[in-house]
């Protein structure tokens, strides 16, 4: 190769690196801002085991969900128990969170995308009460505008982390487990007086009504029965399977006054004995909506009988504990639960017509 040869060649490969390094340049400005974020953990570090405490915050509203060895409680309602499967798929959300966008964000963005005061704040605590992670959740993200934008469930959601005010971030899940609802986060597991061997029931303005049944098997007779008056077995079936399983809705806050819920002077009073040995006594109050404010007290030690004896015991010892607790919570629970229970005496006959717009009058609004 002769020298005229080798000098033209460097001269293209000058031109040629120089091109390429040119073209890297401008792919380099092509990419967007974020591209480095692309797919990171928004909340980097934060670990399940060292979670203590959850405090979620809207406006007007605060839940603080607490750890206590093996349980979750709420802090607002009285240390009432959580939905520990909840509260797992809430920490698990927030550990799976990864950035799909990210942008820079101005203070009129921030107010626009509810990234604001009117936003939903997140905070997960140690347990020496210090913020372990921060998020500030604003609006829903669509990738198409829907018709009802409050009522569609969003394809994911905008967020900032409060320390980065000025980049907003946009994640795949629409977060709709952090809200500051009790009742979303309850455990709703209530109460069931099963294998009921008595119910009466006071209703206010002095009417009352007694049945009761030798055996578990046996049909129900009401008391006192008079003269050419037959009970209808079906309704009072119903009226006592009404408290076999009891859910609750919701929990009222601890400082709710009895004359605000109504259990000062209750609409309706059901004592339930079991064949179990067990007495349950249940108050309802003012209703809320479609709830009914109530309490329940349980009274008695379990002590079935029968072939299954063992079996029964060790189940209702494993709810009992929990169930006997509610008697210091007031308790939300839907009123249509007790449509079966809330009759007048001559409405159990055989004959007589009842009405469920009659009887759920009998529970104040």
């Amino acid at each position: 190769m002769n020298a005229r040869v080798a000098g033209v060649l460097l001269v293209l490969l000058l031109a040629l690196g120089g091109g390429a390094l040119i073209l890297k340049q401008q792919n380099q400005s092509r990419r967007p801002a974020s591209a480095d974020t692309l797919g990171q953990p928004i909340l980097k570090g934060l670990q399940a085991a060292s979670i203590a405490a959850i405090a979620i915050r809207e406006p007007g509203a605060t839940l603080t969900l607490q750890r206590k060895e093996q349980q979750w409680t709420i802090a607002e309602r009285g240390a009432f128990p959580a939905d520990i499967e909840k509260v797992r798929e809430l920490v698990l959300k927030a550990l799976e969170l990864k950035v799909g966008q990210s942008e820079p964000i101005a203070d009129a963005d921030r107010a626009r995308l509810n990234l604001d005061d009117k936003g939903t704040q997140l905070e997960f605590r140690g347990a020496d009460g210090k913020p372990l992670a921060q998020l500030v959740i604003g609006r829903k993200f669509f990738r198409r505008e829907p018709e009802n934008a409050d009522r569609a469930p969003g394809d994911g959601r905008f967020v900032m982390l409060p320390g980065d005010p000025k980049t907003v971030h946009v994640v795949a899940d629409p977060l709709a487990a952090a809200s500051a609802k009790s009742a979303n986060w309850i455990s709703r597991a209530g109460f069931a007086a099963e294998k009921v061997k008595t119910m009466e029931v006071s209703l206010a303005g002095g009417e009352r009504w007694n049945i009761q049944r030798p055996d578990d098997n046996a049909d129900w007779k009401l008391s006192p029965l008079r003269a050419g008056e037959k009970l209808d077995v079906i309704r009072a079936n119903s009226a006592s399977y009404s408290l076999n399983s009891v859910e609750l809705a919701d929990v009222a806050a601890p400082g709710l006054q009895p004359a605000d819920s109504g259990l000062d002077r209750p609409a309706a009073t059901i004592v339930a004995s079991t064949f179990d040995g067990l007495t349950y006594t249940v108050r309802l109050g003012k209703r809320a909506g479609d709830n009914v404010h109530a309490s329940v007290a349980i009274a008695g030690d379990a002590n079935p009988g029968g072939p299954d004896a063992a079996e029964r015991a060790r189940k209702i010892a494993a709810r009992l504990p929990g169930e006997k607790a509610l008697a210091a919570h007031t308790l939300l629970i839907a009123a249509s639960k007790f449509e079966d229970i809330l009759k007048k005496r001559a409405e159990l006959l055989e004959g007589k017509e009842t009405g469920k717009k009659q009887r759920a009058g009998r529970l104040s609004k």
